[in-house]
């Protein structure tokens, strides 16, 4: 299966495969990788032939995206209790 959804950098997308939500963190210059963060934090790096194999949907990004990155404040997020 190829899909027809562009790797865009911080969009958020589904891996259908794997049932996980992951962002688009990086795409190279030359056009030929793509860098994912999955929203538990692991990173992985897949060619353009890898990335039309995957079965996907565009996802929203999440309420609280925060799952990725390491040691956040809530006070440096805007929340209040």
């Amino acid at each position: 299966m190829n899909n027809e959804i562009e790797p865009i950098v911080g969009n958020w997308y589904l891996h259908l495969g794997k049932g996980r939500d992951f962002t688009v963190v990086a795409v190279d210059e030359d056009g030929r990788g793509v860098e994912i963060q999955y929203f538990d934090g692991d990173l992985e790096e897949l060619s353009l032939e890898e990335w039309a194999a995957m079965e996907l949907d565009i996802r929203e990004p999440p309420e609280d995206w925060t799952g990725p990155v390491d040691d956040v404040e809530l006070d440096d997020l805007g929340y209040e209790d």
